[in-house]
């Protein structure tokens, strides 16, 4: 007999469309803000010297502590906000959404942070305010024109 059990298929359902209404990947934040689509903002949620090291182009800077003092006066109470840290070994992105949540916004993390967004090779911002594009980490992300086309 095997010892990995699913869920019953109600509980299945209601955990995974959850996780969906939580999270999204970075895939799929790439390709929304490829569209150019308004009321999307990503906000990185790490302190100024990750920031400058490297960021999502198009990110706003709002470290964890100051999103209750400062997030107002940054972001529209409208808009769809993504948060996203370093990576999937850092709970930040979930703190981060936890205080966007306190202000009634509209919330999802990134999941894999910067760190899959970097390693699938969307563009990077740094501190010098350069753009650059690196090459996917063949080991995560498909690099040959192919797709997980989830």
């Amino acid at each position: 007999m095997s010892t990995i059990t699913a869920a019953a298929n109600a509980e299945a359902l209601a955990h995974f469309a959850a996780r969906l209404a939580f999270e999204t990947d970075v895939s799929d934040v790439a390709a929304e803000l490829a569209t150019g689509t308004p009321g999307i903002v990503v906000v990185d949620s790490r302190s100024v010297e990750s920031w400058n090291q490297g960021h999502v182009d198009g990110a706003v800077h709002l470290p964890t502590a100051e999103i209750a003092e400062r997030a107002a006066g940054l972001i529209e109470r409208d808009a769809a906000v993504v948060v996203y840290c370093w990576g999937p070994g850092c709970n930040g992105a979930q703190k981060a959404a936890l205080e966007f949540a306190k202000l009634g916004y509209a919330v999802k993390e990134m999941i894999g942070g910067f760190e899959y967004w970097a390693r699938e090779g969307f563009p990077v911002k740094n501190g010098a305010g350069l753009v650059t594009r690196r090459a996917a980490d063949p080991l995560t992300a498909p690099t040959s024109g192919i797709s997980c086309a989830c």
